[in-house]
């Protein structure tokens, strides 16, 4: 389906991809037909790919829900959903849950670039990358509260790994707004800048992302993402055996 169809599109330049929500005359407020073509760009990636960036055009990187849709009566809906076997609507939504989660591929870097509105869902989505750029006019909000629901886009586990379980479970259960300087004094943003050089800033990190070589960047991601469910000698561990795979890589002993 066409990016005017589904409100998002994959562009490939190089090593780098990148996902633009394209609904600006609603904020880009995210459907199921968005997550649906999301999860399907990562069988669509190519191979070289290293670095993933999603970003949104117009003012808001994205407002959330697109509650015209969610509140109707067709497909995707709550309604709809809500006639569901508990089993068929956990499905449905591990369905649109894979439109966020591949964003965490072990083989790619993914940064969200945010401006504006980051709600809900838009929250979630900057959440499931790996990296996040925040324009200082940046406003984070876990508002699934404030329809009597929870945030089920894989963003809850990010959170509490981000800022811990209490401030996790106040933002979530105020569903408050956070500022950019907020958002990065408690370890959200990987970096904040002013609205005109958030892309400049994107940029930049893409090309230090790039500048490494790709699998000792791979195993790096692969040490990290693990550790806080590693020991300590666990993850001493993996990091001798991460380390024996790299120097006979590039010694040219290896498998």
């Amino acid at each position: 389906m066409t990016a005017e169809a589904t409100g998002v599109r994959l562009t490939c330049d190089g090593p780098v991809a990148t996902v633009t929500l394209c609904r600006p005359d609603v904020l880009n407020a995210q459907t199921p037909a968005m997550w649906r073509a999301m999860s399907d760009f990562s069988r669509d990636l190519p191979g070289d790919v290293r670095v993933v960036v999603v970003r949104g055009e117009g003012r808001a990187f994205s407002a959330g829900l697109d509650l015209a849709v969610a509140g109707a009566s067709g497909p995707g809906s709550f309604a709809e959903l809500a006639t569901l076997s508990e089993q068929e609507c956990a499905e449905r939504i591990a369905e649109f849950q894979a439109g966020f989660t591949w964003l965490h591929r072990p083989d790619v870097i993914s940064v969200a670039a945010v401006q504006g509105h980051a709600i809900g869902a838009g929250f979630q989505l900057a959440l499931a990358c790996d990296l996040r750029v925040l324009s200082a006019d940046a406003k984070l909000s876990m508002a699934e509260v404030t329809l009597g629901l929870v945030p089920d886009l894989a963003g809850t586990k990010r959170l509490v790994e981000l800022v811990g379980y209490a401030r996790a479970l106040e933002i979530c259960a105020t569903g408050r707004r956070l500022d950019a300087a907020e958002a990065d004094r408690i370890g959200l943003a990987t970096l904040v800048v002013p609205p005109a050089e958030l892309d400049g800033a994107v940029r930049d990190l893409t090309a230090g992302l790039l500048s490494g070589a790709r699998d000792a960047v791979v195993e790096i991601k692969a040490l990290l993402a693990g550790a806080a469910g590693r020991s300590h000698a666990d993850q001493q561990r993996a990091e001798r055996e991460a380390q024996t795979r790299r120097l006979r890589d590039l010694a040219g002993t290896g498998e």
